[in-house]
């Protein structure tokens, strides 16, 4: 039984329609890309897949529970989302924003235990953000504000991380860190990881399986190298590729040319 399964989704904003008869299920502990160009509705999906929007027609199945089923709590213990980039408007210090994460796992009307602590610092470390824990995320670069977004995330202790673009405000060396920390907990702890990218490199190389949007359907969904064609490319983005395999890992490997 897949652990997401999505059946023959649509959703419109007002008139236009984003996601149009989507189809696909992903399994548990899989790592899984969403890419294609902007307006194909990769964000629409995730905010579907958390329960945030819900479908005109069709159903969004979690553990074989349609999303509109879930008590809100007990969908945010299971997902956690990292979006794109985050400011926040009051001055939270940045441990104060990734104890946010343990919400869902607190009673009504109670505060943060040692437990709540001990797992948020952890998921600081993992991160590289525990050195900054007193510093106003108002305050922070970029860089360091998306770093912990992403710890808030795994405090929640989640079964499925979604992930919005967050890599984009990573330098090369948090970005190397954070996509080995993702597989690490993949591997250990069968986190399911649903990622939306623009970078098609990074999809190929870091995802076991890959769903190509076009115009708001399922374009193309299977192994990185059944995706990752010159053709499909062409076809989607409109633009002329070379593909070929990556010396190191033996996965599709894309070039522009003109």
């Amino acid at each position: 039984m897949p652990l997401i399964c999505g059946r023959n989704i649509n959703f419109s904003y007002a008139d236009k329609l984003v996601l149009d008869n989507l189809s696909f299920a992903i399994e548990e502990g899989q790592v899984v890309a969403i890419i294609g160009p902007n307006g194909s509705g990769k964000t629409t999906l995730l905010k579907i897949i958390n329960g945030l929007l819900l479908p005109n027609s069709g159903r969004i199945l979690i553990e074989n529970k349609d999303t509109s089923q879930w008590l809100r709590r007990e969908l945010a213990k299971a997902i956690a989302v990292v979006p794109q980039e985050n400011l926040s408007i009051f001055p939270f210090y940045a441990e104060e924003i990734v104890l946010m994460g343990r919400f869902p796992h607190l009673g009504n009307y109670s505060f943060e235990h040692k437990k709540d602590y001990r797992i948020a610092h952890a998921a600081m470390e993992k991160t590289d953000t525990l050195a900054f824990a007193a510093r106003r995320f108002d305050q922070l670069s970029a860089g360091e504000r998306q770093r912990v977004l992403i710890a808030r995330a795994l405090a929640q202790e989640p079964k499925i991380l979604l992930l919005d673009e967050s890599t984009v405000f990573l330098d090369l060396k948090h970005q190397a860190q954070f996509l080995a920390m993702l597989r690490q907990l993949n591997q250990e702890q069968k986190l399911t990881v649903v990622f939306v990218t623009h970078d098609i490199n990074l999809a190929s190389s870091h995802a076991d399986r890959i769903i190509l949007l076009y115009s708001g359907k399922n374009y193309a969904i299977g192994s990185p190298a059944e995706v990752i064609t010159a053709a499909n490319i062409k076809e989607v983005y409109d633009v002329n590729v070379l593909v070929d395999q990556n010396p190191h890992s033996g996965l599709p490997r894309m070039t522009l040319f003109t």
